[in-house]
C-alpha cells in the first residue's frame, strides 16, 4: 500500500481514508475489468446453452482474475465489495448458476461461492504454472472442464 501511495503521489493516509484495506483498493481498481466481464457473459449467454455460458463465464473470471499476481487469493473479498463491477460480475455468475441448475444441467447443491472458490483454486494455480511453463489458458480450460465434469448433473450424487 505504501508502494501504491507513493506512486499515486498521496501520502499513505490519504490512501487509507479512501481505501480501508488492500481488498477494498483492489475492487475499486477492477470495477471496470468486472463490469465488462459481466456485459460480455450477458451478450453472449443468449446463444449459448446454460452449461457452456457458466463455464466461459468461469473461464473469463479466473483469467481477469489472473493478470495481477496474488488477485486470486482476494476474489472472494473483492467480488463481496460492493462495487458496480464486483456487483455486476456476481449477479450474473449467480444469474447462469440458476438457469443452468434450473434446466437440470449443473446440481442443485452447487453455490456461488463454490464457483468463486473453484475460480480462485484455478487462478492460484495457472499462476505457478504460467511461471513455469509459459501460457495458462490451455490449463485454465483443462482445471474448469474437470470442474464442471464434477458439477454436471447426472453423475454422483454428493
Amino acid at each position: 500500500m505504501e508502494n501504491v501511495a507513493k506512486r499515486a503521489g498521496v501520502g499513505i493516509g490519504t490512501l487509507y481514508r479512501r481505501f480501508p484495506t488492500r481488498d477494498a483498493l483492489l475492487a475499486a481498481a477492477y470495477s471496470e475489468r468486472f463490469l465488462s466481464l459481466a456485459a460480455a457473459s450477458q451478450a453472449r449467454a443468449e446463444r449459448l446453452d446454460p452449461l457452456t455460458a457458466l463455464r466461459m463465464y468461469l473461464e473469463e473470471l479466473v483469467a481477469h482474475t489472473s493478470v495481477y499476481r496474488g488477485l486470486a487469493a482476494s476474489l472472494g473479498a473483492m467480488l463481496q465489495s460492493g462495487t458496480p463491477g464486483c456487483e455486476a460480475t456476481s449477479k450474473e455468475g449467480k444469474r447462469l448458476l440458476k438457469q443452468a441448475q434450473k434446466t437440470g444441467v449443473v446440481r442443485k447443491r452447487v453455490t456461488f461461492d463454490d464457483l468463486v472458490a473453484v475460480a480462485m483454486a484455478t487462478s492460484l494455480a495457472t499462476e505457478q504454472a504460467t511461471e513455469q511453463a509459459g501460457s495458462s489458458t490451455a490449463r485454465v480450460a483443462h482445471l474448469i472442464g474437470l470442474f464442471f465434469d464434477g458439477i454436471a448433473s447426472g453423475g454422483s450424487s454428493r
